[in-house]
């Protein structure tokens, strides 16, 4: 008996290198055992038995389409943090997206209660994953924080540029930025401050290995976003033992839990200087973090992220029949 099949639309290939990218990777890799899976930017008409598209609104065509051309065929819809916080306030199509999904997926633990009302009942929140890796001794000679995210208006880069400009006397903390400029404008303005502020490296995009590997040697991953889904970030700092600084928005409780010590406000560039300092003048506030995120830890083990998409897609194929 030949293995169903099962097409995965994300409106991100490789060459974005993003976090949506990263998701339907490895999903693709999870289901490969059980399913014969094709990766595209847009369906086509390609033969599938189910579709899994990313993106509400960026993905709107290809949902649009198997509904109109698959109608008994199972859709399941991966809402993001700029589909479940912006788009489906302000976007007919994004709506549109939510009403054609049999199923629903989100991200972190509160998102379902952050959709529209008549949606919830189809959705499921599906913890992304990633791999343990042991966390380093780190110098005690100065502070390393590292932010990784594309320079765009979303992930608040301005957020920490600023705190970089109140940090610049403290020669102990050293402010890395992984990420490429998405806005030209933002990009411009990253190389101007590390040419003024010493303390600031902005290193433009890396391969997702050697992201991981900086995540791992710095003392602090620091997460300015004002929209989030459930960072690929935030989960690959925890799985390597790295501290969170992170906004207080519904994507990162969400995923770093209602009382995690390491939150700051959106776009509140005083608060996280002053919470960077106060991680490099009093190292126990490090160890408090890391323990809340060691704690959390077990939320994205790759076991758990792949048992819930077998039973959403064994679900939606049993309905099928």
């Amino acid at each position: 008996m030949s293995r169903p099949s099962v097409c995965i639309v994300t409106p991100a290939l490789a060459s974005a290198n993003n976090g949506n990218w990263q998701t339907a990777r490895r999903w693709a890799q999870m289901l490969r055992r059980h399913y014969r899976v094709v990766l595209t930017d847009r369906w086509q008409g390609e033969p599938a038995d189910v579709l899994v598209a990313l993106h509400a609104r960026r993905s709107a065509a290809s949902i649009e389409r198997w509904s109109r051309d698959r109608p008994d065929a199972p859709l399941a819809v991966v809402l993001t943090g700029t589909d479940l916080y912006r788009d489906i306030l302000i976007d007919a199509s994004a709506r549109r997206s939510l009403d054609l999904a049999d199923r629903l997926i989100v991200l972190h633990e509160r998102a379902v209660a952050d959709l529209p009302a008549r949606h919830r009942a189809k959705a499921v929140a599906c913890f992304q994953s990633t791999t343990a890796r042991v966390p380093l001794a780190k110098t005690s000679r100065h502070l390393r924080g590292v932010m990784v995210g594309h320079l765009r208006d979303e992930k608040a880069p301005r957020t920490y540029f600023e705190a970089a400009r109140r940090l610049a006397h403290r020669r102990d903390i050293l402010l890395d930025h992984i990420g490429a400029a998405l806005d030209p404008a933002l990009g411009a303005e990253a190389g101007e401050l590390q040419q003024r502020c010493p303390g600031y490296r902005w290193l433009g995009a890396l391969p997702h290995a050697t992201t991981r590997s900086r995540i791992q040697r710095a003392h602090v991953l620091v997460h300015t976003s004002r929209i989030e889904g459930g960072a690929h970030v935030v989960m690959e700092a925890i799985r390597s033992g790295t501290p969170v600084l992170a906004t207080r928005i519904a994507g990162n409780v969400g995923m770093l839990g209602p009382g995690y010590a390491g939150y700051f406000e959106p776009d509140d560039a005083e608060g996280l200087a002053a919470l960077i300092q106060r991680c490099r003048d009093r190292p126990a506030i490090l160890d408090e973090l890391r323990e809340q995120c060691d704690a959390r830890a077990p939320l994205f083990e790759p076991a758990r992220e792949r048992a819930t998409l077998r039973a959403l897609l064994d679900e939606l194929m049993e309905r099928r029949r």
